[in-house]
């Protein structure tokens, strides 16, 4: 089983499901500023935890991590918002709150282990 690959697909796949999730919620200042603000912290989860499987080197692989762990943070905290303001049912969010707090015992998981090696 190879690990990376695993997680690059699923925070990919994670970053797809958010666009696809609030892309349909209609125009207001707050929606889109919370629109953009989750888009931008998930996809950066996805374009990272690619950089940490090419990192060159542990110290970097670790800058990385931490950059992962800190945005899956971030879009759990803006999905806790949308679920707060009500601009998404619950139920629609489950699947995706579960995915989101998957990744983030991952990641810490991930990155403690990898700060054992620096």
């Amino acid at each position: 089983m190879d690990f990376n690959q695993i997680f690059r697909d699923r925070t990919k796949n994670f970053s797809i499901s958010i666009i696809k999730s609030l892309s349909p919620l209609p125009y207001s200042d707050a929606v889109s500023i919370i629109r953009k603000q989750i888009i931008r912290s998930a996809t950066s989860v996805a374009a990272n935890y690619r950089a940490v499987s090419r990192a060159r080197s542990e110290k970097e692989r670790f800058a990385k991590i931490c950059i992962v762990v800190e945005e899956i943070d971030e879009t759990q905290l803006w999905l806790e918002i949308i679920e707060e303001l009500e601009y998404v049912d619950s139920e629609k969010l489950s699947a995706i709150k579960s995915e989101c707090e998957e990744l983030v015992k991952v990641m810490t998981t991930y990155k403690y282990k990898l700060s054992q090696n620096i």
